[in-house]
């Protein structure tokens, strides 16, 4: 009886966050698609800026629960520009996590709405979110031989044309560092070896291409390059082994208390140009990483374990900042439920927003 208690207790920690953010999609896809019909005879500027605005407001609802609801500690090392910059967000990749972490740092320059993602080719088959990521500036890529530097390359360029604020985030391990999945580990330490790069034991062998594309094509644009590196305290097993990061669910159940983010910000002046030498510096940008990730999970003095070197502070968010964006889209919902026809309307938009996003992408990078 006091384990089912517990159990139900434990999964009502995320039931409720997880309703509350899959159920505002609908009301969040339906006004953005109003505005979208609306804005079609306006400049592309004009629908871009209200566009970022749109999804402000659900990021910061997302932000509430990664942040407020979960009492997770957010420390900073390293210096965070407090403006806005257009920029190439480059960080290690552990968990579905690391996308919220982009979106904590956005927020706390007043960039939220700016971040478009560089995301794998499957995910924009997602139900309604697939669609409008890829409608946000996101751009889809598949990997190795399959990776399509021209769509890629157009998509950047034609954002950069109409002066769209960017803030690009790549993961360019290409896939999670998961201590479950050692073949991955194993065969990435293996590429390193025969490539001649130095074998990395925290991170996994990045990959340039993508990296490569957003940078060139974009290098008249961008103010900076951000080099972040993220760990999550409590990946550690009593044997002093990595374990899995957290997972999305587990992260909102609380089982994460601090997570750690080093940045570093990079002048375009100092990166390479030609692509052979970008491959080079953006594995010496991992070294990098991985020194960072050794000291914090692997130093042999106790006290320099879970922090990066130098000083870390702790950020803390206002509630000013997600609450009113939570109270708006559940009031926004709720609203739509509480009558048949809102009720209707709401189900056609998971059922024909999914039908439609999907033929879309389909046809449409």
């Amino acid at each position: 009886m006091l384990l089912s208690l517990v159990l139900h207790t434990y999964s009502l920690r995320y039931a409720l966050p997880a309703a509350v953010m899959l159920g505002a999609a609908p009301t969040y896809v339906l006004a953005w698609g109003a505005w979208r019909l609306l804005s079609a005879l306006l400049p592309a500027r004009l629908y871009r800026e209200l566009d970022d605005r749109f999804y402000t407001i659900y990021q910061s609802m997302v932000l509430f629960f990664f942040e407020h609801y979960s009492g997770v500690q957010v420390i900073i090392y390293g210096d965070l520009p407090k403006n806005k910059e257009n920029m190439v967000y480059i960080s290690n990749h552990q968990c579905t996590v690391d996308w919220i972490i982009a979106d904590m740092l956005a927020i706390r320059q007043n960039a939220l709405g700016h971040i478009r993602y560089v995301l794998k080719d499957g995910l924009k088959w997602l139900p309604l979110y697939g669609w409008y990521f890829s409608q946000h500036g996101g751009v889809y890529v598949k990997r190795s031989a399959k990776f399509n530097e021209k769509e890629m390359r157009h998509k950047l360029q034609a954002q950069v044309k109409t002066e769209t604020p960017m803030y690009l985030v790549i993961f360019p391990e290409g896939t999670r560092y998961n201590p479950e999945i050692p073949k991955v580990i194993a065969d990435s330490q293996s590429f390193a070896e025969k490539e001649g790069l130095a074998v990395l034991k925290h991170v996994l062998t990045p990959r340039v291409k993508a990296t490569y594309v957003a940078i060139d094509a974009m290098k008249t644009y961008l103010d900076a390059i951000y080099d972040v590196t993220v760990a999550y305290e409590g990946t550690v097993d009593h044997k002093g082994q990595r374990k899995v990061a957290p997972s999305m669910t587990e992260f909102l159940c609380q089982e994460c208390p601090r997570v750690h983010i080093y940045i570093d910000r990079l002048e375009l002046k100092d990166i390479p140009e030609e692509q052979m030498y970008m491959r080079r510096w953006l594995h010496e940008r991992f070294e990098i990483k991985d020194k960072l990730l050794i000291e914090f999970y692997d130093a042999k003095d106790s006290k320099r374990r879970n922090k990066f070197p130098g000083k870390g502070v702790h950020s803390k968010l206002s509630l000013k900042k997600t609450l009113p964006s939570l109270l708006f889209l559940g009031s926004l919902t709720a609203s739509m439920l509480l009558t048949e026809s809102g009720r209707k309307l709401y189900v056609k938009t998971w059922i024909y927003g999914t039908l439609i996003g999907c033929l879309w992408v389909s046809i449409k990078p």
